[in-house]
């Protein structure tokens, strides 16, 4: 059995979560992605930072990373526009230096809120929507102005919270609500869970999507924006997704993989296989009977979450387990809540 990264080309990763959290990193993560022998692309929805910037953090931390080896939602935002506006349009940037300098590297016009309220008079031909801390009503005020004259818009993602050090902050999403019940329509999204940031990710590498595997710990943007772009993809249980929320999962979140942390994208992967009315996983045998856990052999923690996982699925898809008796059973497979 090859080991995981053997099947694919080159590697597309998520960062809060599955390299670092806040300032640090995640245990193992740095060992395992320097020892990967493909490449890798470090995708996030964080449209408020340059790549550079984010690229640093990833170099004090241990690994060798440069702005190119970054994507960010700002920079699929820019190519979104870029793919619909003429070179040199005006287009209004909401948010952090990251969405400023994202269209300015693609040859746009970049025109601030502040300027524009100096100057009202200024055709508007797009509006790049992403996160800032410093953003304001105002702001968001021109975004709707400018929308609702003709604008594109696009908004870099829809994160409707954001973690910091001090809990959970409004997130993007949730200054995009403000400018969506303005002027009564939704922007484009290219952000995690579209597909446009993975999209372009495996163009920066000039490969097929097929080709590439996504990792990540969020099944509601992670997973689901590598499903609708058609790469496989990998939940590592060192975020924000256990064991217990991909049990009722339905199918557009559902990772390819599921494993413990990112060590295990060098060793061999054992998928859960159906035997009959049985689901294995190594050592571990199973099933569900009158919605009660059948297990005619239990294998380690891991090897259970997998085989009893894909029981579940398969109970939930078939009909013949309701979401209630999911949430009852997974608890005797969660040991990473």
């Amino acid at each position: 059995m090859p080991r995981l990264i053997h099947r694919y080309a080159a590697v597309v990763c998520d960062l809060d979560g599955v390299v670092y959290r806040g300032p640090d990193a995640v245990e193992h993560a740095v060992g395992a992605l320097s020892a990967l022998p493909v490449p890798i692309v470090y995708a996030t929805n964080n449209a408020s930072r340059p790549p550079e910037e984010v690229a640093a953090h990833l170099t004090d931390l241990g690994l060798h990373a440069s702005g190119r080896d970054v994507a960010t939602s700002s920079q699929a935002g820019a190519e979104e526009l870029a793919a619909h506006l003429p070179h040199g349009a005006r287009v209004l940037a909401v948010g952090g230096v990251g969405v400023r300098e994202a269209l300015q590297a693609k040859g746009f016009r970049v025109l601030e809120p502040a300027r524009l309220r100096d100057d009202p008079t200024q055709r508007v031909a797009g509006v790049l929507q992403g996160y800032g801390p410093n953003v304001t009503a105002a702001d968001l005020a021109e975004a709707a102005y400018a929308v609702t004259a003709g604008a594109m818009w696009v908004a870099t993602n829809t994160d409707g919270t954001l973690p910091t050090h001090r809990g959970t902050a409004p997130g993007n999403g949730t200054l995009v609500a403000a400018v969506r019940r303005a002027v009564g329509r939704d922007p484009v999204v290219v952000g995690k869970p579209e597909a446009p940031l993975y999209h372009l990710c495996a163009g920066r590498l000039g490969m097929s999507a097929r080709r590439m595997l996504a990792v990540g710990d969020r099944l509601d943007t992670d997973i689901a924006g590598a499903v609708k772009a058609g790469m496989d993809s990998v939940l590592v249980l060192t975020g924000v997704d256990s064991v217990t929320s991909l049990a009722t999962a339905p199918p557009e979140l559902r990772p390819t993989f599921l494993v413990e942390d990112l060590r295990a994208l060098e060793l061999e992967y054992e998928p859960a296989e159906t035997d009959y009315s049985w689901w294995v996983c190594g050592s571990d045998r199973r099933r569900v009977v009158d919605g009660r856990w059948d297990v005619a052999h239990r294998g380690t923690a891991l090897e259970a979450a997998r085989a009893g996982i894909a029981a579940l699925h398969q109970g939930l898809d078939d009909g013949d387990l309701d979401a209630e008796t999911v949430r009852r059973l997974v608890r005797d497979l969660d040991d990473w809540q």
